[in-house]
């Protein structure tokens, strides 16, 4: 059993987008995905606390595991720039969301046969709806790993902002490689309302006022998800489970970039 590195991973994963971008007919919505890891330790105990009570330990998918990966695959500006009109998402939109899915399931898939053939097993989980939809929470939440894992921080339009921003579809796994600790984010927090800065943007676009400064009405959110998909005639042919809005993602201070890390530079 040979070492591996993060590195290697990071390469691995910016190959395969590139190749999948020129395979769709659509050409693609991607940047350059972005990854962290964590080893497994004391950090992943609390997400039954913060995330579900039943939420998944680590371990729970694979016992020999040592390592979470957390990746994020960044939608291209002008897709997030044509989703930002309108108080209904855009036909684009709906197919991103699918083919981003799909993208980070054979990501996935891919990077645990990489890591097979190097002698280390790994576990993987849906980039989607895995969740309880009473308590709209999933039991392996991908934005919770990948806040641990330090890949990004949650924004009050709870959507989790990485250095290249919140416009985007998360994805994890566990592996037995010990990959160590390999942060991307150098912030306590990416929010400038969470900083006590002028913004709330999200909070004025979301069109059915789910999203206020310190609460989250997740009902209120998942039932507009629900009411784009039986009411738009132009995601009639995608699956029933494109549950797609993205208003509090269109062009935000957020959309592409860590707007407090941009904020300490400038002070600096």
């Amino acid at each position: 059993m040979g070492k591996i590195y993060v590195e290697d991973l990071r390469s691995f994963a910016e190959e395969y987008v590139l190749a999948e971008q020129s395979r769709l007919e659509s050409g693609g919505w991607w940047q350059t995905p972005m990854l962290s890891s964590a080893p497994i330790d004391h950090r992943f105990d609390i997400l039954p606390r913060v995330a579900i009570d039943d939420h998944l330990h680590p371990h729970d998918l694979l016992r020999s595991a040592r390592s979470v990966v957390a990746i994020f695959i960044p939608f291209e500006p002008d897709l997030i720039e044509e989703n930002k009109d309108g108080e209904r998402p855009c036909r684009n939109w709906g197919l991103a969301y699918v083919e981003t899915n799909n993208l980070i399931n054979g990501l996935s898939q891919s990077l645990e046969s990489f890591l097979g053939k190097k002698g280390f097993k790994s576990a993987l989980t849906p980039a989607t709806h895995n969740f309880n939809e009473e308590k709209l929470m999933a039991r392996w939440s991908h934005k919770h790993l990948a806040h641990l894992s330090n890949l990004g921080r949650f924004g009050t339009h709870n959507m989790l902002i990485t250095p290249v921003g919140c416009a985007g579809r998360l994805g994890s796994f566990v592996t037995e490689a010990d990959l160590g600790d390999n942060a991307v984010m150098d912030t306590d927090e990416a929010c400038l309302l969470k900083v006590g800065r002028k913004c709330g943007k999200c909070i004025d676009a979301c069109p059915v006022d789910a999203l206020e400064a310190k609460s989250f009405q997740s009902r209120r959110c998942w039932n507009r998800l629900n009411e784009n998909r039986d009411l738009l005639d132009y995601f009639s042919d995608l699956p029933k489970s494109t549950h797609v809005c993205g208003k509090c993602a269109a062009i935000m201070p957020c959309s592409f970039g860590n707007p407090v890390a941009k904020l300490y530079a400038n002070v600096e």
